[in-house]
Parts: structure tokens; C-alpha cells; sequence
């Protein structure tokens, strides 16, 4: 006779098996999340909204998905660096737009916004696999453009982003200057420990002391931990230590991982910020901060500097034709 224990057990046995099939089987629809609740997919404004003068641009991924994006000039003659921005992951580009027209004003750069496929306006389903060809993908397009610095491109990307940047830096050394990355995972597979506290004996990154049986079935593990010592760009890390989603030892975990090999790394945490508004809880200092690091590691170039002294000269004539 099967004792109630043995039921008991099965049962619990029986809904855990399940509850993890369940996980496998929607891990993607658990890690991305293009449309926040209560919100449409489209997008609510676009930069014209914030007067910022924008083309929008219409890329195919080399596995053929159509993808949006904008660019977003401070100014046509604008001769600053150009930052390729991956977002977070809930919402689309539309909610990051106030952070990107203060980071036009106080970084006097050009700005490129990428849509992840299945974000936005772009097609397709959000995979690891294709938003690391839709980001490939944006920056080839950047360096066909005759119309910025192609030497002075710079990666930013803020969480799930730092994911995507970190790989398009480690795969791109030529293309791109430099690398920020702003409350990053060092894995989805460590987040999943995280967010699920029970998951951690089964799912779990280099640092993980379980059994992590579960691994090979994630479709998504965005380990930036693997990715971040095979960078050789300079690297900024920008940390709010009242992070809510991403704990903030994440960051120290890739900063350390990053230095044992590249000697052009900087830190910075900011005490008050969390993890989606530690660019408006750092204030000045955030920015201040941003700037240093492009000015030593993405000088303007003769090209750059040429063009502005060009600028100034065809004022100065102007001013005295005007006389």
C-alpha cells in the first residue's frame, strides 16, 4: 500500500517537474518583455515630441528580420561621438528618449537607437541569438554613414543592453571605441537565482555552487561574465547601489572580471541609484562622469577637430560679411 508520504511526495515531485517544463518552455516570454503592462506595443512619442530632429531608420538583420531604429543628431554639424544605445528590457525606445535628449545635451553627441526585433516596431520574436545580429547589424549600418566620426563609436547599454553591447564590443574590436555599461547581470542565468530563489540549485552561472543541471536548456543566458574579460575597448562601469532588479554585486563581479585583463577599465557607483534612474539620482556627477571617460578614451579626432575649426572659420566669415 502506497503510504501518504509517497503520494505527498510524488505529488511535490510532479508539480516541480512541471513548474520547470513550464519555465523551459516560456523562458523567453519570462526574459524579454517588450511591452510593459498596461501599455501598447506602439510607441508613445518619438523624438520630435522632445524637438529633437530624428531619421528614422529601417535595418534587415542578416537572418532577413526588419528592424526601427532612430538616429538622433544634436545638431547637423554635430562633430561628437557617436553612442550606440541598447535599452533595458521592458518597454521599448520610446521610454528612454528623456534620458537621450539630456544625453544629447550634456554629451554633445549623436545618439542611435535600436529597436530589438520584437521590441517596438521591428519584427520578429526576441532571442539572444538574433538581438546580437540586430545589434551587429546597427552598428554596420553606423559604419557605413559618412555623416558621423566612424572612429569614435561608443557602446552604452543598461541592463539586458550591457548583455547585448558587451558581445557586439567583444565581437567588434575595430569598430568600437569604447564600451558603458550601466547595471548589467553578469548572467540571465544568475538572475534567474535571483528573481526565483528556488531555481538556484538547478540554474546558475560560473559562480553558482549547484548542481546547474538546468543550463543547456536556456536559450538565453547572456553571460556577461564570460564576455566581459575578452574585451580589449576601454570600460566604464556606471552602478546604482540601490538597485531593485540587478544586485549591485553583479557589477563589481564584472568590473573585477574585466580588469584581470584589461587595464582600461573605470568604476563609479552612485549610492542613490536604482536600477533604472541612477542616470537622474547621480545628476551631475553622472554625467561628469560619462564625459571624463569619453575625453580620455574617445579624443576627438584630426577629422573631428578639422571640421569644427572649419565650423568656426565659416562663422568668423560670415560675421564679417555681415559687417
Amino acid at each position: 500500500m502506497v503510504s501518504l508520504w509517497s503520494v505527498l511526495a510524488y505529488g511535490v515531485g510532479g508539480v516541480i517537474v512541471a513548474g520547470v517544463a513550464l519555465l523551459v518552455a516560456f523562458q523567453e516570454k519570462l526574459v524579454y518583455v517588450p511591452v510593459l503592462p498596461g501599455l501598447a506595443k506602439a510607441y508613445a512619442l518619438t523624438p520630435a515630441r522632445l524637438r529633437l530632429a530624428y531619421e528614422d531608420v529601417w535595418l534587415r538583420s542578416s537572418d532577413g528580420v526588419r528592424l526601427h531604429s532612430w538616429f538622433i543628431k544634436l545638431s547637423p554639424n554635430c562633430t561628437g561621438p557617436t553612442i550606440l544605445f541598447f535599452q533595458e528590457n521592458a518597454g521599448n525606445i520610446a521610454h528612454r528618449l528623456e534620458f537621450v535628449r539630456i544625453m544629447l545635451q550634456r554629451l554633445h553627441c549623436n545618439v542611435f537607437m535600436l529597436s530589438y526585433r520584437g521590441y517596438g516596431a521591428s519584427d520578429g520574436y526576441p532571442s539572444q541569438h538574433g538581438i546580437t545580429k540586430d545589434a551587429q547589424a546597427a552598428l554596420d549600418h553606423l559604419i557605413q554613414r559618412d555623416d558621423i566620426d566612424t572612429s569614435r563609436i561608443v557602446v552604452f547599454g543598461r541592463s539586458l543592453g550591457g548583455a547585448v553591447g558587451a558581445v557586439l564590443a567583444r565581437n567588434n574590436p575595430d569598430k568600437v571605441s569604447a564600451l558603458i555599461l550601466e547595471n548589467t547581470f553578469t548572467s540571465i542565468l544568475d538572475m534567474a537565482g535571483v528573481l526565483l530563489p528556488f531555481l538556484k540549485w538547478f540554474i546558475g552561472g560560473s559562480s553558482s555552487k549547484g548542481p546547474k543541471i538546468l543550463n543547456r536548456l536556456v536559450r538565453s543566458p547572456w553571460s556577461t561574465i564570460d564576455v566581459v574579460g575578452q574585451i580589449k575597448q576601454p570600460i566604464l562601469f556606471l552602478s546604482g547601489l540601490q538597485d531593485e532588479m540587478v544586485p549591485p554585486s553583479h557589477m563589481r563581479l564584472l568590473y573585477n572580471k574585466a580588469i584581470e585583463s584589461n587595464s582600461e577599465c573605470l568604476f563609479v557607483d552612485f549610492p542613490n541609484g536604482m536600477h533604472m534612474d541612477t542616470w537622474l539620482s547621480g545628476g551631475d556627477r553622472y554625467w561628469r562622469t560619462i564625459q571624463i571617460f569619453l575625453d580620455q578614451y574617445v579624443p576627438q579626432t584630426r577629422r573631428s577637430s578639422q571640421s569644427r575649426i572649419d565650423e568656426d572659420n565659416n562663422g568668423s566669415n560670415d560675421d564679417f560679411m555681415a559687417r
